[in-house]
């Protein structure tokens, strides 16, 4: 499949999202949450599709300067993609209908007490972008194709863990664990592989 931003990209990859084998992790003693993986053009001329990424507020409590998916806690009696696109408006204002979403990936219970579902949807015009200052340092456009190469995605071992670490490299930056996994996951789909990322672990300056 090819990564372009078009209408075949669009149904094709979200009939591999309707097909996908979604797995639920029980909650247990984690807190449901829910981001947002909003496709849109890339934004250098190319026309191939991209992903927005955030650098969070170095004013937040939690996770300060980190790169991020838009997202957060599901309030009570919400469903994820109600819980994605609420967050999405309120991390980037954008607006998006229900029937922009293509589809969701695998929970990923994280160190923090977290099971985050990524919910995949689709923007056209990413003009309406307001990121809230309070949230949101930056937004970037993340051209999926950039990530298909395998020195793209890195696994480590760490003697705090016996799982891998996963990251991306995006640009010159490391992405970790949990927004890498979400992405990587995601990327694993567009290449045509159902890949599991709930054994991937996150570094240890994330599990707080």
């Amino acid at each position: 499949m090819t990564c372009r931003f078009d209408a075949a990209f669009r149904l094709e990859l979200s009939a591999r999202l309707q097909a996908f084998p979604r797995i639920v992790h029980p909650l247990g003693g984690l807190k449901a949450a829910a981001v947002a993986i909003t496709l849109v053009e890339a934004d250098d001329g190319s026309g191939q599709a991209a992903f927005l990424l955030t650098r969070r507020a170095t004013t937040l409590r939690a996770h300060a300067g980190q790169w991020a998916l838009p997202g957060g806690r599901c309030d009570p009696g919400e469903t994820l993609e109600v819980a994605a696109l609420r967050e999405l408006e309120e991390e980037l204002g954008l607006s998006l209908a229900p029937e922009n979403i293509l589809g969701v990936l695998d929970d990923y219970p994280t160190r923090s007490g977290y099971a985050i579902a990524p919910v995949v949807a689709w923007l056209d015009d990413p003009g309406q972008l307001k990121p809230n200052p309070d949230e949101v340092a930056s937004v970037h456009h993340i051209r999926l194709d950039g990530l298909m190469a395998d020195h793209a995605v890195d696994f480590e071992t760490i003697p705090e863990s016996p799982r891998q670490v996963i990251r991306l490299l995006i640009g010159d930056q490391h992405i970790h664990a949990p927004t890498a996994a979400l992405i990587y996951q995601l990327r694993e789909l567009v290449a045509g592989r159902v890949t599991r990322v709930s054994d991937l672990d996150q570094p240890v300056f994330a599990w707080r």
